[in-house]
C-alpha cells in the first residue's frame, strides 16, 4: 500500500472531527435551553441537575474509558465511545419527561467521556513530544468548530423542523465518523500507509517502550505521583469554567442583553471562533519557544500556560461592559486563553508519563474535572436562582465571572508547586 506523506497530521484532523462531534452533541442543550425549559417546565435548578447528571456520568466514564483504552487500544476504545454517545444524542429526541431527558443526558456523558483519553493517547502514539501540543491544539480546536457552527446549525434546524430533530441530526453524524475511523486509523506500527521517514520522526524522542506485552501501571501507583496530582488539580479547577461558558453563555446573552437564540448565534460563533484560534495558537506557542529559544519542553510548556492563565483575568471586567460587543470581546479572550491552556495541560500528561499510562492519567484527571463540573453548576444554579428572585440575575453572573477570571492563576501555581520541572515518570 502506498504511503501517505505527513499521515500523522491527517490523524490529527480525524481526531479534530471527533472532538467537533463530541461538543456539538453536548452543546445542543445549552443552545435550546430556553425552549426546553418551557417544554419541560424547568427552573434554573432543574437545568443544573441535568447538567450535573451529564457531569456525573462523564466523570465515571472518564475513569472507566481511561483505563479501558490503555488496555484495548485507541481504535476499539474510541469506537465504543463514539457509538454510545451517538445513540444517546439521538435518544434526547425520544424524551417525554424531565426524567427521560436526564437519562439521555447521563448516557451521553458516559459515552462522550472516551473522547479525550483516546485522542490524547492517539497523539502520544503518533507525534514526538515537540509536536504534541500543536497536534493537541488542532484536535482540541474541534470543540470550538462545533461551537462556531453549532449556534447557526442548531438555530436553522430548530426553526425549520423542531428541537427534537436538532438532537437527531447531530447524533447521526457520529456514525459517519465511525466509518472513517475504522478505515483510516491504526497505531503507527500497524499502519501500512506511514512511510519510514515519518515513522523515524514519530519515534525521534528518547527510546520508549510501546508498552506492548508490559503490565499497565495501576491507579495506586499513578495516584502516588505528584505529577498525577498536578494534572488532577489543574483539570478540577479549570474544566468547570469551560463547561460554564458552554452551557450558560447563550442564556447570559439572552438574559443580560435581551437576545434570543437566532440573534445571539452570531455572537456565540465569534466567541468560539476566537477559542478555536486560541487552541491552535496555544498548541503552537510552546513548539515555537522550543525551536526559537532552544528551551526545554517543561519550561516552554509552563511559560505558555502562565501566559494563558493571565489572559483569562480580564473576563472579570464583564461587570463593567455596557454593550454586547464588549462582552463578546472579553469572553472571546477568556475562551481562547482557556483552549490554549487546555491544549497544553493535556500535553503535560504525555510529557510526564509513558504511553501505556497516558489514557489512564487523562481519565483520572478528566474525572476530577468532571467532579468540578458537577459542583460548579450546582453552585451556579443556586446563585442565579437567588439573584433571579431578587430581580438582578446579572449580579449573579458577575460573581461567576470573577471566579472564572481568577481560577487559572491558582491552578498554574498548584501545578508548578507539584511538578516544577515536570519530571518524567518511568
Amino acid at each position: 500500500m502506498k504511503s501517505i506523506p505527513h499521515l500523522r497530521w491527517y490523524i490529527a484532523v480525524l481526531l479534530c472531527l471527533a472532538s467537533e462531534l463530541n461538543y456539538l452533541d453536548r452543546q445542543v442543550i445549552g443552545l435550546l435551553k430556553d425552549t426546553l425549559a418551557l417544554e419541560f417546565q424547568w427552573s434554573e435548578k432543574d437545568y443544573s441537575n441535568i447538567v450535573m447528571a451529564f457531569s456525573t456520568t462523564y466523570a465515571i466514564g472518564l475513569l472507566g474509558f481511561g483505563r479501558m483504552i490503555d488496555k484495548i487500544g485507541t481504535k476499539l476504545g474510541y469506537s465504543i465511545s463514539v457509538f454510545i454517545w451517538s445513540i444517546a444524542a439521538v435518544g434526547h429526541a425520544l424524551a417525554k419527561s424531565t426524567f427521560g431527558f436526564g437519562f439521555a443526558r447521563a448516557t451521553l456523558g458516559l459515552g462522550e467521556a472516551g473522547n479525550f483519553p483516546a485522542a490524547i493517547k492517539s497523539v502520544a502514539e503518533w507525534f514526538p513530544k515537540k509536536e504534541r501540543a500543536l497536534a493537541t491544539g488542532i484536535f482540541n480546536s474541534g470543540t470550538n468548530v462545533a461551537a462556531i457552527i453549532g449556534p447557526l446549525m442548531i438555530a436553522w434546524i430548530y426553526q425549520h423542523f423542531g428541537w427534537r430533530e436538532a438532537f437527531i441530526w447531530t447524533g447521526l453524524l457520529g456514525f459517519v465518523w465511525l466509518i472513517l475511523w475504522q478505515i483510516y486509523y491504526d497505531v503507527p506500527q500497524k499502519q501500512k500507509r506511514v512511510g519510514k521517514a515519518e515513522m523515524d520522526h514519530i519515534y525521534s524522542d528518547e527510546p520508549e517502550s510501546t508498552g506492548k506485552g508490559e503490565p499497565s501501571i495501576g491507579w495506586d501507583k499513578l495516584l502516588a505521583r505528584r505529577q498525577t496530582w498536578a494534572f488532577i488539580l489543574g483539570k478540577f479547577l479549570t474544566d468547570p469554567i469551560w463547561w460554564f461558558y458552554l452551557f450558560w453563555v447563550p442564556t447570559y446573552f439572552n438574559t443580560t442583553y435581551g437576545l434570543n437564540l437566532s440573534k445571539s448565534a452570531i455572537h456565540i460563533s465569534i466567541i468560539y471562533s476566537a477559542a478555536g484560534l486560541g487552541s491552535v495558537l496555544g498548541g503552537y506557542l510552546p513548539t515555537w519557544l522550543i525551536k526559537k529559544n532552544k528551551w526545554e519542553v517543561y519550561r516552554a510548556r509552563k511559560i505558555a500556560m502562565l501566559i494563558y492563565a493571565l489572559l483569562v483575568i480580564p473576563v472579570i471586567g464583564l461587570r463593567y461592559a455596557t454593550d454586547i460587543w464588549t462582552a463578546v470581546l472579553l469572553i472571546s479572550l477568556a475562551t481562547a486563553a482557556h483552549q490554549g491552556w487546555s491544549a497544553n495541560i493535556f500535553t503535560t500528561v504525555s510529557d510526564m508519563f509513558p504511553r501505556r499510562a497516558v489514557s489512564s492519567v487523562v481519565g483520572i484527571g478528566g474525572m476530577a474535572g468532571s467532579v468540578g463540573g458537577i459542583l460548579f453548576p450546582f453552585v451556579v444554579g443556586i446563585l442565579l436562582d437567588h439573584y433571579k428572585v431578587l430581580g438582578n440575575i446579572t449580579t449573579g453572573y458577575n460573581i461567576v465571572f470573577i471566579v472564572c477570571g481568577c481560577t487559572y492563576v491558582i491552578a498554574w501555581m498548584l501545578i508548578h508547586f507539584l511538578a516544577p520541572r515536570m519530571e518524567r515518570v518511568v
